[in-house]
């Protein structure tokens, strides 16, 4: 769980190239068209911030854990998105934009909701507290870094230099999902001894943990009648937490390294689950292009 090459270097590295592609896809049309129509962001953080932290203590109750599992698992489900969610929206064919937008507005509010809620957490299942401080410099730092850079300069290289841009993008697309598959294998590789301990310990809250909260994303944005790349991203926003930082709070701020547990199996299985959603969100827009295109020749 300590922090190693893999979680400072190779993990946000081929996070920022994967964003770098992204950004080859992205005009800056694309995030004033997200401002101009703020029901799927608000559809969305209500969803991730509100909902989703619900659903983690619900499990953490019904389902049997040590009390300081159950409060890692809570705090997994405090955290944003992070890049991670962003490139498995781009992959699942999801509305990227509003992806980046969540993640970005989730950052910055879990800033100051993590502390309070893990500590209610802390309390309620230990009847202890600890004085969390997410060091806000560096999470920004990280965040800008990863996401904020590679996605600015992809868009910049569109615009300067369109059709370069093209043959990037097909070649980063290719890229980004061998990139996925290299990072589930990284994560086998690392946690591969503890592993069988983790998933006793864990396994079953964080499944029902993670299927949730993509289906919980999915059934709103249909109820609120969210386009098709809205309810992708969504889904995959809420479903999607970043692990790193839950593994950064709990075994290196709380200094409690049972409490990492839920969020190292986590961030294993939600790239089996992220390669779900990209099969369904790629399916699913491929059936919404077909009908379109029908229709339009009605």
């Amino acid at each position: 769980m300590q922090a190693n090459l893999f979680t400072n270097v190779i993990l946000p590295l081929a996070l920022a190239i994967i964003m770098l592609g992204m950004g080859l896809s992205l005009q800056l049309e694309d995030f004033k068209r997200v401002t101009k129509y703020p029901k799927a962001v608000s559809i969305g953080s209500a969803t991730q911030l509100i909902i989703l932290p619900i659903i983690g203590f619900l499990v953490a109750k019904i389902v049997p854990m040590q009390p300081e599992i159950a409060v890692g698992l809570i705090i997994l489900s405090l955290c944003p998105g992070g890049p991670s969610s962003n490139m498995i929206t781009y992959l699942a064919n999801g509305d990227v934009a509003l992806s980046v937008t969540l993640t970005v507005l989730s950052s910055i509010i879990t800033i100051f909701t993590i502390p309070l809620f893990a500590n209610l957490a802390l309390q309620h299942f230990l009847g202890q507290t600890a004085a969390i401080a997410l060091p806000i410099g560096s999470t920004m730092l990280q965040i800008f870094l990863i996401t904020i850079v590679p996605i600015g300069l992809g868009m910049y290289i569109k615009r300067i230099f369109p059709e370069t841009a093209l043959r990037l993008e097909k070649v980063a697309n290719r890229l980004a999902i061998a990139f996925l598959a290299l990072i589930i294998l990284l994560i086998l590789i690392r946690e591969w001894n503890r592993l069988p301990e983790f998933i006793v310990q864990v396994g079953v809250g964080v499944v029902i943990l993670n299927i949730l909260a993509m289906l919980t994303g999915l059934l709103i944005t249909k109820l609120f009648k969210l386009n098709i790349p809205q309810q992708i991203c969504v889904a995959i926003e809420v479903g999607i937490q970043n692990g790193t930082l839950a593994i950064a709070i709990t075994a290196g701020l709380i200094k409690n390294e049972d409490m990492a547990i839920p969020a190292a199996i986590y961030s294993l299985f939600m790239y089996i689950t992220g390669f779900a959603a990209i099969y369904y969100g790629r399916k699913l827009s491929a059936t919404n292009c077909v009908s379109n295109n029908l229709a339009g020749k009605v």
